[in-house]
């Protein structure tokens, strides 16, 4: 395996774990506000902290999205 296969692989796997990231923390924002069975099961403090958390994975995910596309351009690709 070359250097630049190492980087690309680097770079896929960067890439598509923000974007798994992004895609779970949507799922959950959508079970915690419009899925009785995601308020159903928490305590007031549970839910909140569960939205904080998906918010938090959300903006994580996104940042790392901008931060790859200004650094690889050619992902938008």
């Amino acid at each position: 395996m070359t250097r630049e296969d190492v980087k690309n692989h680097a770079v896929s796997y960067m890439w598509h774990k923000a974007i798994a990231d992004q895609e779970r923390a949507k799922l959950s924002i959508e079970l915690l506000t419009n899925n009785a069975a995601g308020i159903g099961d928490h305590s007031t403090g549970d839910f909140h902290q569960n939205l904080d958390e998906a918010l938090d994975l959300l903006v994580d995910a996104l940042d790392r999205l901008e931060v790859l596309l200004g650094l690889y351009p050619d992902l938008e690709n």
